[in-house]
């Protein structure tokens, strides 16, 4: 059985990049909620008559997020059994509850690591504008509102915590 490893934290923060090195470390599967997902979602979000590159209002949130996670944790139970997983999102809510970690762990019945990723906030502002992506377009239009303390604490739980001034954005 493989381990479970969680990447977390705010846009822009390094999630993708730490994730995809240690993955390329562990020779693990990565799994990024992003690039698992976003075919899927785009094409709803415009069948909804949603705008195609949000990922913050209500709606999003409402038709996406917990498909979007049940969709990465059931490929990472068809990966464990052979592989050690690592699994890259911001799991914003998930990270508040003090027993997440330890319910992964009974799910999959394997070890669980969280990582919590950040960088300063004048960072990940330059990194998600250099990344030109349009889903970050709302996010960058009230960038002050979205730099809210809620979008950047850390897990409830025990975690490593990992700074990313060094990683490649």
């Amino acid at each position: 059985m493989g381990d479970l490893w969680i990447i977390c934290g705010p846009a822009g923060a390094g999630k993708s990049t730490y994730g995809k090195k240690l993955a390329a470390e562990k020779g693990a599967c990565l799994l990024d909620s992003d690039t698992v997902t976003e075919p899927v979602v785009r094409a709803g979000m415009v069948l909804g008559g949603l705008d195609p590159d949000d990922r913050d209002s209500p709606d999003y949130r409402a038709a996406f997020r917990e498909p979007v996670y049940d969709c990465i944790f059931a490929s990472a139970a068809e990966n464990l059994p052979h592989i050690d997983v690592i699994l890259v999102g911001p799991f914003t809510s998930e990270i508040r509850n003090p027993g997440w970690r330890d319910e992964l762990s009974e799910r999959f019945q394997t070890s669980v690591r969280v990582i919590f990723v950040t960088c300063d906030e004048v960072e990940r502002k330059r990194r998600i504008e250099l990344r030109g992506n349009p889903r970050d377009r709302l996010k960058l239009e009230n960038w002050e509102g979205y730099i809210a303390p809620s979008h950047s604490r850390p897990p409830v739980f025990e975690h490593e915590h990992i700074v990313s001034q060094f990683l490649k954005a």
